[in-house]
């Protein structure tokens, strides 16, 4: 709740939508997670089994199973607690890992700036662009579905949008993984550091039109920039957040802030030097100029400390 109140699902402050939800209590759920410490849990990695105690009694050889790289980093990093829970009526042992982060890179040749938007979810300033067309038609589609299952208001019609929603949930996690890996990769690959735009409250600052914003809120933004910042932690690679302001507007060659710069979504054509490129891929080259400036006048890593669940 309160995570979806710092994010602003729920209105600005002093709304009666914000209010509403910010006094409600906060309540315990039937089936939500149980904390087990080593005492409580054990795990026999070897045999893929784990001894639990339970209200009536231990329970000895419990399988487990999960993906050979995820088993590996289990048998190897696991520390502290581990939660069971149940979700969709599966059982899920959540386990704690502490994986050694290497050094940080201190000095770093340069920044690859990324800059994140709808019609192309990640773009770098090395000229990467990872659409977004075919995953808003997806998404346009699945929210089609959902405004009919709900317009049904039955019993099976729920059931299946719940299912839709956590598929597309699902799906909206793997991309965000796939191109955080691939950007912190290229980034220690070549020495770099990464440059991203602060959007805390971008849903308070933006001003789009009623599709657009459904697009904007519905897709986990913050999720891909943590998803960049853990990566970059454990990788060594020096992550910085620049001003987002009129990086989409100003030229990355004579640095000319206009809003004619734009003349359309895709395009860029600075009015007083004539550089011309594609809007996103200027955007990036700002964020990624900022991020240099802002290392250069002593700003250091922001990625958080690493926390990885297997």
């Amino acid at each position: 709740m309160k995570a979806n109140l710092r994010a602003g699902r729920y209105g600005r402050p002093g709304t009666k939508r914000h209010t509403r939800a910010a006094g409600k209590p906060i309540v315990f759920r039937p089936e939500a997670a149980q904390p087990y410490d080593d005492r409580m849990l054990s795990w026999q990695h070897e045999q893929r089994t784990v001894s639990i105690w339970t209200t009536a009694g231990r329970l000895k050889g419990v399988a487990f199973t999960g993906q050979a790289e995820q088993l590996a980093v289990l048998a190897a990093h696991r520390h502290g607690e581990s939660d069971l829970l149940c979700r969709d009526g599966t059982w899920f042992l959540i386990a704690t890992c502490e994986i050694p982060e290497q050094r940080l890179n201190a000095h770093p040749v340069a920044f690859l700036g990324v800059d994140l938007g709808i019609v192309n979810v990640a773009a770098t300033s090395d000229g990467v662009k990872h659409s977004g067309r075919r995953i808003n038609r997806k998404r346009a589609k699945d929210r089609e579905l959902r405004r009919k299952l709900q317009q049904k208001n039955t019993k099976s019609a729920k059931r299946r949008a719940k299912k839709y929603a956590g598929r597309e949930a699902r799906r909206n996690k793997d991309i965000n993984h796939k191109i955080s890996k691939g950007i912190v990769a290229e980034a220690e690959r070549t020495g770099r550091g990464i440059a991203l735009e602060d959007l805390g409250g971008i849903r308070e600052r933006a001003r789009l039109r009623k599709p657009q914003r459904t697009t904007l809120h519905s897709w986990p933004f913050a999720q891909l920039g943590a998803f960049i910042a853990y990566k970059a932690k454990r990788a060594g690679v020096p992550v910085v957040y620049v001003d987002p302001a009129y990086t989409s507007q100003e030229c990355s060659q004579c640095h000319h802030i206009e809003r004619g710069n734009r003349p359309s979504q895709a395009r860029f054509a600075c009015r007083v030097c004539g550089f011309v490129e594609h809007a996103d891929l200027n955007s990036s080259h700002n964020i990624a100029h900022r991020g240099w400036l802002a290392w250069v006048c002593g700003v250091q890593s922001t990625a958080p400390e690493l926390t990885l669940i297997a």
